[in-house]
Formats: structure tokens, C-alpha cells, sequence
């Protein structure tokens, strides 16, 4: 009987222990519950309510600055675009700067390589210039290394982002691009012109055969931006349906994803033919062009014809080491074929080696720097009588002879009373200073490497 009560006895405190256990599991999951529900609350409430620095982190993937991770972090273009807006990203002095939105504190770190940066703003040459704006960009990602502008009248106003400028001969670009993939042209393609070479009479359209006539290649055409020969492309060969086609695949008349708004560079055309000369040779001052989107078209030309998103945020960092923005590339459209973008390389070189820029890049296969590269470009300008201003361009490209290293570049110049440094030569000096560090970085990493 002993033996019955103890063998009771056990089964009942093992029967109070279990039920105490359970008693204590259930207060254990209460409060577990609880807790989340408090967290959830308060999530819902930093998110939605008081506080909606995070609101679109929603479902998205928030990472730790510096993590590994490239997923689309809380922010888009347009979060980034509305906190940028009291602070123009144009002659930034730092990589990295702070700013407030939302009641939150940001750290934004841009892609500038502050070195080009620093250097071209040093080299403005602000007394004989309304306007400078000069954009960098490494074209096969989009980032933007350097984006200085002056605006002598408008210290707020950043003229690279700026749509108002006529775009001049830079449209040469585009209407080059159209007659090689319509017309199967080559650079080596014969024209026949009459009279001035920059200008655009209605009878310099006609095919007349005088002791004033000239043939010429498509190439030297293109480097000595001679506007009759695209006049008779744009209203013979074109065409007003295929001028609006190619100019939209470069980008005219769409809006450019950016982290700071881009206004669209404007193309209208009439059903007029010698309209169409106009449009296709860059005659008229109704066609503009942002600097930005210059650097895109020159990217364009040198990314075997693929267009890229611009980029200059690289990542936005919130409070606590929370990253909310990322910048990336975009999946890269094919706007014309790799052979189109070939010639129209080879024409663009053409413009530095024989045509408007050579001489600002005169004696470059001498210098130390420059002789390693392939350089080529395009001209344009125009007076504005109105603003009692010249406009000149050079939209171009460097790249690395016997490496991957390349830069596009745009740089437009609103000239005063007196011309003061063009914008070929602003080209040219920040192709030099640019390589001339990469050149420099790259001698020294093999020592690195050996010395570690």
C-alpha cells in the first residue's frame, strides 16, 4: 500500500507540474503575442503615421549600409527627385552630403569623381560666359562623374539640367544615325552641295550642278557640319515620320529617368519639307537640348547603340545605417544597331581629327595623356539674338585604346560679347585630367598588390 500511495503521490506532482508548465507556456505565448502586436503597431504607425520617412519600405527590402545585398531599397526616383529639391546636386564640393526630409535625417552619396569635379570648376571661365554647363558620364553605367554649371544672371538655375538650349549641329548626331540604318549609308557615302557650307537656302536643297558645286563624303559632312548635305538628307531622305522616329529613340520629347528632374529636350516638325532640312541639319533654334541629355546621346553612340539610365545618388542612407535608396543602371535599350553606332563613331572621330574641333585638339596623338585614347566628337552652334548669346557644344566621348576605360561628355557654353573657352577645349582638358588620373591609378596597383 506504501508503494500505491507513493507511485499516487509521484503521478500527482508530475500532473501540477505539467499543468504549471502549460499555465506558464500560455503566459510566455501572451506576452510573445503582445510584444509582436505592439511592434506591428508601432511599425504601421512609423510607416503610415506621424513619421513617414520609411513609407515606402513597405514590402520592399531595406539593407544595412554596405551590405552586399543590390535589391530596390525603400526609395524610388521620384522619393529621391522630391528630397533633392532644395538641394541642387550641380557643383557639389564633397562626394557626400547631409540633408533633412520628412523629419529625418539623410546621408546621400553621389557617384562624382570629385577629383574632374574640382578640376572643371576651377577652370570656368565666368567672365565671358551667360551659361556653362558641362556633364561627365561613364556611359556604360550612366553614373555621372562630374556636373558643374554657371549661370551668370541665375545662381539657382543648373543649366545641366536645363532644356532651353538649342541643340544646334548636335542633331547631326540623330539624323546621321537615321540615314545609316534607312539608307544602308557608310561613312565614304558621296554627297554634292552648292554654295556655303553653314548655310541653308531653299535652293541649296535642289540638285544643280554649277562651278560652285562640291562632292563630298558623309563623313567629312558630319566633321565639318555641313548643313546642306543633312538639309537634303533630312527633306529627301527622311522625312518628317522618320525624324520624329529616331529623334524619340534618342530621347527627344521623353522624360529622362533622373534623380533630378530633367525637363524633355523639344522637337516639333511641320509637314514642310524644308522644315525637315532644318530639323535634320541642326538649322534652327526651336530644337533644345539639356547638357544632360547630350552626355545620354554620346553614351548612346559609344554603348554600341544602347541607351542607359542616368545616375548620380548612388545610395540614400537613413536613420540608423538603413539604406532606402540605391541607384542602378536600368536594363539597357537598343536604340540603334551596333554597326549604326560603329560609322557614327568613326564620324565623330573624323570631327576631331579634320573637322570644327580640331583645333582644340590639335597635337593630341603627341601629348602623353591623350595619345592613348580615341577621342571623337560633335559640334554646334548658334547665336541667340535675343539673349545677345552664342551657344556652342561639343558632345563626344575618350575611351582607352587598349583597356575598358571610357568617358562621354557634354559641355555647352553660352558665349558673350567675347568668346572666352570653348567648349571643345573644356572637352579636351577634362579628357586629360580625367585619364590622367585613371593612367596614375593604374601604374600604382600593381605595386600595391605586390607590396601586400
Amino acid at each position: 500500500m506504501e508503494r500505491i500511495r507513493q507511485q499516487r503521490s509521484w503521478r500527482a506532482l508530475q500532473y501540477r507540474s505539467r499543468q504549471a508548465n502549460r499555465a506558464a507556456g500560455g503566459w510566455m505565448r501572451w506576452v510573445k503575442t503582445a510584444g509582436l502586436t505592439v511592434v506591428l503597431i508601432l511599425t504601421v504607425y512609423h510607416v503610415t503615421g506621424g513619421d513617414d520617412i520609411y513609407r515606402a519600405a513597405i514590402g520592399k527590402d531595406v539593407t544595412q549600409a554596405g551590405s552586399p545585398s543590390q535589391s530596390a531599397a525603400g526609395f524610388d526616383k521620384h522619393d529621391v527627385q522630391q528630397m533633392l529639391l532644395e538641394k541642387p546636386l550641380v557643383n557639389l564640393d564633397s562626394k557626400s552630403f547631409h540633408l533633412d526630409y520628412h523629419g529625418g535625417t539623410f546621408r546621400v552619396d553621389t557617384s562624382l569623381d570629385m577629383s574632374l569635379q574640382r578640376f572643371l570648376w576651377d577652370k570656368l571661365n565666368r567672365s565671358n560666359s551667360r551659361y556653362i554647363g558641362i556633364v561627365a558620364m561613364d556611359p556604360s553605367s550612366g553614373k555621372i562623374l562630374s556636373m558643374i554649371g554657371y549661370d551668370k544672371y541665375d545662381t539657382r538655375n543648373n543649366p545641366c539640367v536645363d532644356n532651353r538650349f538649342p541643340a544646334a549641329s548636335v542633331f547631326k548626331i540623330v539624323t546621321a544615325a537615321a540615314a545609316i540604318e534607312t539608307h544602308q549609308l557608310e561613312a565614304d557615302s558621296q554627297f554634292s552641295y552648292s554654295g556655303n557650307k553653314y548655310t541653308l537656302y531653299r535652293s541649296q536643297l535642289k540638285d544643280r550642278k554649277t562651278r560652285g558645286t562640291h562632292k563630298i563624303s558623309l563623313q567629312d559632312s558630319f566633321a565639318q557640319s555641313i548643313n546642306p548635305v543633312f538639309g537634303k538628307i533630312g527633306a529627301r531622305d527622311l522625312g518628317k515620320t522618320v525624324l520624329e522616329k529616331y529623334a524619340a529613340a534618342f530621347g527627344f520629347n521623353q522624360q529622362i529617368p533622373f534623380e533630378l528632374p530633367v525637363p524633355p529636350s523639344n522637337l516639333s516638325i511641320s509637314d514642310e519639307p524644308y522644315r525637315w532640312a532644318e530639323i535634320a541639319s541642326g538649322f534652327n533654334r526651336m530644337t533644345t537640348l539639356s547638357p544632360v541629355h547630350g552626355a545620354l546621346i554620346a553614351a548612346i553612340v559609344l554603348n554600341d547603340g544602347k541607351w542607359v539610365e542616368p545616375t548620380i545618388v548612388e545610395r540614400v542612407v537613413g536613420q540608423e545605417g538603413l539604406t532606402v535608396y540605391r541607384g542602378r543602371p536600368a536594363v539597357p535599350n537598343q536604340v540603334i544597331s551596333p554597326e549604326a553606332s560603329e560609322v557614327i563613331q568613326q564620324l565623330m572621330r573624323a570631327t576631331v581629327l579634320s573637322g570644327t574641333s580640331q583645333r582644340a585638339f590639335r597635337g593630341f596623338r603627341r601629348d602623353r595623356v591623350l595619345s592613348k585614347l580615341v577621342i571623337g566628337g560633335k559640334t554646334g552652334s548658334i547665336n541667340n539674338t535675343e539673349q545677345d548669346t552664342r551657344f556652342d557644344w561639343f558632345v563626344g566621348f575618350a575611351q582607352e585604346k587598349d583597356g575598358p576605360a571610357k568617358l562621354a561628355i557634354a559641355v555647352l557654353v553660352g558665349h558673350e560679347k567675347y568668346i572666352g573657352i570653348r567648349s571643345s577645349q573644356y572637352a579636351r582638358m577634362a579628357f586629360q585630367h580625367y585619364f590622367k588620373d585613371y593612367f596614375s591609378r593604374q601604374e600604382k596597383t600593381p605595386d600595391t598588390a605586390t607590396q601586400s
